[in-house]
């Protein structure tokens, strides 16, 4: 095995984008009738109106499988299912199957992820989403093109394309640091952030309520483990030494599992972690597993040549291991000095001791620093491909091969190596004349694509006054009898635990927590869903976990915005209970009291089509009939029963081969 070789990390890599990929579909499938049916909130029809053949223009503004919906007879939700559905059956092919984690099974994946985003309107615009289509576009030239292919660690030109799938987790991370900076929030920079996002995050964990509890220096704390996890350990993903990759790695998914154990992210958490697995080698994978790479050779070597070659790898490991602690010791002491680390008895006192003026000056030097180590960094990664490729045992027409498909993903990674520049940039507003305008144009050429995007989550924190939460109610009356609908995941009654949801998104809900931030004027779809539950209308209704009006809908609907606040632990405190995980006190009318004779309310619904009824035709029956088979399960046991049941298959399968 080649040095450093990645192999079965590539193809554990492959795996896990077939496990994101099955929990993305499976995870959207279950709530297409209620959110882009001909009855759902925002019907996808009224952004896609699919006629065959379809024009040349209409097929570049919206490239999507939908358009073929007119050639099967169905309408576009049910298209959307039918996309779903075949989705979720080539990723769980991925999953049991090796011959099946090819170039063509990952370029159908993305292509039928992003036939979806294109009419998945505010339910669909998450950065997750686009991070996805683009970690998926480049997980099509990382993945063999052949499953029979044969190729050595040192010498496969996958490696090229991989260190691109490094690239985009350091402009994901780097970015996420930076904004919280450079968004000026006082509670990133008051290191007091953590003290309301436990409790304001969109769907909070049981364990998130624990975590509220914690003391302030201690939550300061973890505020600077954000920071230095997010800015200066990303630069260690490009560190010549294996150690400090390996140490970034750790750190990295260190953060990502404990924001999986205090909040539902869907899928996003393992898909930061599966672009993680870039920064490892096979050699560290064989660790994992208990098991030596193949070929390494476990008897001590003999001779003199045997000797020496045992004392250079001792020293190299020695001088490697200093070097490491060092780089690891002065990141400790920048620590140190930048939050002004004061150990005490009882607690350890910090603040931030640079300005934003200094931050933003340093940061209009880092930023051609990260450019500049980016390009290098791509620049050997094709270099050394294209040497061991030269020096390598085999024919010439193997390495002719070899020599070509290096070159071609050398062009690819450079092109999007200066694509990706773009949103890399916009982090700094004095850097954005960095990049030539020949990139910009390309750019802007292909940027409906998400082939590369920008990113920065949670740049600035909202709720710190109490998370601010919708309840919607319904009445037969104006004056009495207000009864709340209650949502299957977002609080709601205060008796009720935070659920664990992940990785299924249930984007209703994630909505309903965009939508308590501004005012329902800028949420045109909260509308939608008013009018559809004053139908009572079963496609929407399945969104919502209570009908307080099973039977009749309700005259009147309204909603209340309150704001909501954990519990204390202590039983002292005055906000303690022993049967409630939040409090909530009211704070303004978000929707007033409306009905559906309404005429202003009738002809905002008409302008967007929302009260049009939905044919079926034999192809959508049939669709009905595989949904109605699986209504049992919610999104997160569907997502979790089709894991289960692949896990359970490949085990099977190796007991059998044995």
């Amino acid at each position: 095995m080649g040095v450093e070789s990645r192999i079965q990390t590539r193809d554990a890599f492959l795996w896990l984008m077939n496990l994101i990929y099955l929990f993305a579909f499976t995870s959207l499938y279950v709530q297409i009738p209620g959110l882009y049916g001909d009855n759902g909130i925002l019907p996808a029809r009224n952004v896609l109106d699919p006629k065959w053949p379809a024009t040349k223009e209409e097929l570049t503004s919206k490239p999507t499988v939908l358009w073929l919906a007119p050639l099967l007879g169905l309408d576009v939700s049910s298209m959307m299912e039918l996309t779903c559905l075949v989705g979720m059956i080539i990723a769980f092919g991925g999953m049991i199957t090796k011959k099946l984690r090819v170039v063509l099974t990952f370029f159908l994946l993305w292509a039928l992820y992003f036939s979806l985003y294109q009419v998945g309107q505010t339910f669909l615009w998450f950065q997750w989403d686009i991070l996805l289509l683009e970690a998926g576009f480049l997980t099509i030239f990382v993945a063999p093109l052949l499953p029979h292919k044969r190729v050595t660690g040192g010498t496969a030109p996958f490696t090229i394309s991989f260190w691109l799938v490094r690239w985009l987790l350091f402009r994901l991370m780097f970015a996420s640091g930076i904004v919280k900076l450079t968004s000026e929030c006082p509670t990133w920079w008051g290191l007091t952030a953590l003290n309301s996002h436990y409790e304001s995050q969109c769907i909070p964990t049981a364990l998130a309520w624990y975590a509220h509890q914690l003391p302030e220096w201690f939550q300061k704390l973890c505020v600077i483990g954000v920071y230095v996890i997010e800015i200066p350990i990303p630069f260690l993903f490009f560190a010549p030494l294996r150690s400090l990759r390996l140490f970034s790695f750790y750190a990295q998914v260190f953060l990502q599992l404990s924001i999986i154990l205090t909040g539902n992210y869907n899928f996003f958490n393992l898909l930061t972690i599966a672009l993680c697995f870039s920064l490892l080698d096979d050699r560290h994978l064989a660790l994992w597993c208990g098991r030596s790479q193949d070929g390494e050779e476990r008897s001590s070597p003999r001779g003199q040549s045997g000797v020496w070659r045992t004392f250079s790898n001792l020293l190299r490991g020695f001088v490697s291991a200093l070097i490491a602690l060092a780089i690891v010791g002065l990141l400790a002491l920048w620590t140190w000095k930048l939050f002004a680390l004061q150990f005490m008895k009882d607690e350890v006192r910090s603040k931030i001791t640079f300005t934003l003026r200094g931050f933003s000056q340093m940061l209009g030097r880092v930023i051609p620093l990260t450019i500049w180590i980016g390009f290098l960094s791509l620049s050997w990664q094709v270099i050394s491909n294209l040497l061991r490729v030269l020096f390598s045992p085999g024919t010439c027409f193997s390495k002719v091969k070899k020599l070509v498909a290096c070159l071609l993903l050398a062009s690819f990674a450079f092109i999007i190596f200066n694509l990706s520049l773009v949103p890399h940039i916009s982090v700094d507003e004095s850097s954005q004349n960095r990049v030539p305008a020949g990139i910009r144009k390309l750019h802007d050429s292909v940027k409906h694509l998400h082939l590369v995007n920008s990113y920065g989550l949670f740049r600035r924190m909202t709720g710190v006054e109490g998370r601010p939460e919708i309840v919607v109610e319904g009445s037969n009356s104006l004056e009495t009898g207000w009864q709340p609908y209650e949502f299957f995941y977002k609080p709601g009654a205060l008796s009720r635990s935070p659920p664990v949801v992940a990785p299924h998104q249930p984007r209703l809900d994630w909505q309903m927590w965009f939508a308590a931030l501004g005012t329902y004027n800028y949420n045109p779809w909260f509308l939608n869903l008013v009018y559809r539950l004053l139908n009572n209308q079963p496609e929407v209704l399945e969104l919502i976990q209570s009908n307080p009006f099973p039977q009749n809908p309700p005259k009147y609907i309204r909603a209340t915005l309150y704001l909501y606040h954990y519990t204390a632990m202590n039983k002292n405190a005055t906000r303690f209970s022993d049967t409630d995980w939040w409090w909530r006190e009211k704070k303004s009318e978000y929707l007033p009291p409306v009905d559906k004779s309404n005429p202003s309310f009738v002809n905002y619904l008409k302008q967007y089509g929302v009260n049009q009824r939905m044919t079926d035709n034999t192809l959508s029956l049939a669709l009905k009939t595989i949904r109605n088979s699986l209504k049992q399960l919610d999104g997160f046991k569907l997502c979790l029963s089709l894991f289960t049941a692949a896990g359970v298959l490949q085990v099977a399968k190796r007991l059998t081969t044995k």
